[in-house]
């Protein structure tokens, strides 16, 4: 079943309040003065965001307990774009554990008619579906980081390593609003946890305000590191804390685990490093110009970072994002495996980034919806379990009988489906030109990469003659399968999966077709005069040649899901029909690959005891090649993981908040498969 929201009543005067904790959530006498007294001025933000240099690029990070109503958000946006110079970016990360329904959202926010065109911007943006885990949205320079859980279990996962000994977060917290329900109201959150936690997130210089002044904060902020400051509240409260983190030890035990055992679910506490050489110097080079490649080289430039982007091709998207339909399409569960969890995150955010395209770049696609199709017995279960759990989240997904789904879809259907609404399809290479098409990206096509080489603090491009062909503090290796050309990723498991596509020429009967059709295969809205349809997957067939066998296998897949659809465009000989070969990038598990490139020798020397013990504490971070970086292995989607998997990598280089919880970004880490492999005694 769907996560737990907040459960709201509302007062005489149009005022949300909390059924389950009997507060309201925010002053009844003024709710957006008391934010700007107790949030904005006590932590000095005005003051602090006007003396940012204006000639740098940099980012500044907020974390809040208690999101809410989005209101101190909302403030904040706004004093941001008053204070703050163009070049800096803004990261608010807020915890909720009660996420407000959008309909109860959006009555709330209409009480500040000032933050009207902000809120506007937040409803729109706000998830369809906001279940447990992180939900990352940008609104130009300022990026929200939703957090849907409890306080301290959401603010564990910023760090990255849950162990003492090792390197605390590479992007540490500027400022707390520590908001949310009255201790009182609210005891389990002000829990010693959390002001751990706070603690642990925070460096020498970061402050902290809140409305109350009960002991228990107080103290929790003092054994956590703060100096506190009692001063005035807002209206008829007399006193609020503000704080500053003061530089301390955090303990670390000699024996951190007993026997030598890790604690549960922490055999190698391997962190993401900050290379901050690299950082400074803000240039990287990126190989590849797929999907993968653009998205990265476009998350950088977003950042201020200049970047080269680098395609063997004649032109982008010459590899396996060439495709001329490309379906955002996931693969959930019911349970939250990490699997799930990264397909669910995935998805959701995918959707939100490509929205503005969809809105005002037409030509390279349709936000038409994705109907996956039950075809099995199987199928229709795991639909079933899946509307179970996201039942209540309707803009998301809906379960459809088939009668629902014909309508829909416009064409006849034999079977039920899931309907996502907010999904569609796209032209990945048009995709592709549009991430590129930014003032901080120089496009290098014709451009094949033979080998890194480190020279100074540089990585430096070369092709097979040995030529310079870019240099940059940063290298993102982005290019599929020829990932796994280079000598620092040799022992990347990655493996090219042939697919071929098929080109349905449209007519009368199938340009009726609604929305995309999922199943055995695809078949998405005809485009251009034509429908796409895909597509095989080949793991032992390496020809590029198209074959007339799979052309047919694409056809017969919508035989019996689809037969009014089958037989009004699909009852032709396969030798007649066009088509396209490709070749996915894939790993073992089926998940990414990104973040920092592992040096193996290193790795295999610090994490040798993995071989006598799976579950050895090894108390220390592994070791990189500085400023390289991986972003492979997306499969059959590319369209889905690459908008969060370059966000992710992004922030690593950047040294800035992660879009992913921590066991979400382990499960993508470059050094699993070592990892693995150790405990497996294979090297």
């Amino acid at each position: 079943m769907s996560d737990p929201s907040a459960r709201i009543t509302w007062d005489a005067a149009g005022q949300p309040v909390s059924a389950d904790f009997d507060d309201v959530y925010f002053s009844r006498a003024d709710g957006l003065a008391e934010t700007r007294h107790v949030f904005l001025h006590h932590n000095h933000l005005a003051r602090r965001w006007r003396d940012l240099p204006a000639e740098k690029n940099g980012s500044f990070t907020i974390a809040e307990t208690g999101f809410g109503t989005g209101l101190n958000f909302l403030a904040a946006w706004m004093l941001w774009q008053q204070a703050a110079p163009p070049s800096w970016q803004l990261h608010f990360i807020s915890v909720e554990k009660f996420p407000l329904a959008d309909v109860d959202l959006s009555r709330a926010l209409h009480l500040w008619p000032s933050l009207q065109p902000l809120a506007e911007q937040l409803l729109a943006a706000y998830p369809p579906a906001p279940t447990r885990g992180f939900h990352r949205r940008h609104f130009g320079p300022v990026t929200l980081t939703l957090i849907i859980d409890d306080a301290a279990a959401g603010l564990a996962e910023l760090l990255a390593a849950d162990h003492r000994a090792v390197e605390q977060p590479a992007a540490p917290v500027d400022a707390w609003l520590l908001d949310g329900f009255a201790p009182a109201k609210n005891p389990q959150m002000w829990s010693p946890a959390l002001f751990d936690l706070i603690g642990r997130l925070s460096a020498p210089g970061t402050t902290a305000a809140t409305f109350t002044a009960a002991g228990v904060v107080k103290r929790g902020l003092q054994d956590a590191g703060f100096d506190i400051e009692k001063v005035a509240g807002f209206g008829r409260k007399r006193d609020m804390l503000r704080a500053r983190f003061r530089a301390r030890a955090l303990p670390i035990p000699e024996q951190p685990a007993a026997a030598g055992k890790a604690p549960p679910g922490m055999a190698w506490p391997v962190v993401h490093s900050r290379d901050r050489v690299a950082a400074a110097a803000r240039s990287a080079l990126v190989i590849g110009g797929g999907l993968a490649g653009c998205h990265s080289a476009r998350a950088l430039a977003r950042r201020g970072w200049q970047v080269t982007l680098l395609e063997q091709y004649p032109h982008l998207a010459g590899g396996a994002s060439g495709n001329p339909q490309g379906v955002l399409y996931a693969k959930l569960s019911h349970t939250r495996e990490t699997f799930s969890e990264f397909n669910l995150s995935a998805l959701l955010y995918a959707q939100a980034f490509y929205q503005p395209l969809w809105q005002n770049h037409g030509d390279l696609g349709r936000q038409c919806g994705v109907l996956q199709l039950a075809y099995s017995e199987t199928v229709e279960h795991q639909h079933r379990a899946l509307a179970h759990r996201f039942g209540e989240y309707r803009r998301f997904l809906r379960r459809l009988p088939a009668e629902a789904a014909s309508t829909l879809a416009g064409t006849l259907l034999n079977c039920p489906g899931l309907y996502f609404p907010a999904a569609g399809w796209l032209k990945p290479a048009a995709v592709c030109r549009q991430l590129a098409a930014h003032p901080k990206i120089t496009v290098l096509t014709d451009c094949r990469v033979e080998s890194l080489q480190r020279s100074g603090e540089h990585w430096v491009a070369l092709d097979r003659g040995g030529h310079e062909k870019a240099r940059a503090a940063v290298a993102v290796i982005a290019s599929a399968h020829h990932g796994r050309q280079f000598d620092q990723t040799r022992y990347l498991p990655l493996r090219a999966i042939r697919g071929q596509v098929s080109y349905l020429p449209a007519t009368a009967g199938t340009e009726t077709l609604a929305t995309v059709l999922c199943g055995k295969g695809y078949i998405a809205p005809a485009a251009g005069g034509q429908h796409c349809l895909g597509a095989t997957f080949d793991l032992r067939e390496a020809t590029a040649d198209l074959r007339p066998a799979d052309h047919r296998r694409n056809l017969d897949n919508f035989a019996a899901v689809a037969p009014a659809l089958h037989a009004a465009g699909m009852a032709r000989e396969p030798h007649t029909l066009a088509g396209r070969v490709g070749f996915r990038c894939a790993t073992p598990d089926y998940l990414p690959v990104v973040g920092p490139v592992p040096r193996l020798a290193d790795f295999l020397d610090l994490y040798a005891p993995l071989r006598r013990n799976a579950r050895a504490d090894i108390a220390a971070p592994g070791r990189y090649w500085p400023g390289l970086y991986v972003n492979l292995g997306h499969g059959s989607r590319g369209l889905c993981y690459t908008p969060i998997s370059a966000e992710l990598l992004a922030g690593l280089i950047t040294a800035q908040p992660a879009p992913l919880p921590r066991p979400v970004r382990q499960a993508l880490h470059p050094a699993r498969f070592i990892i693995r492999d150790l405990i497996r005694n294979k090297i």
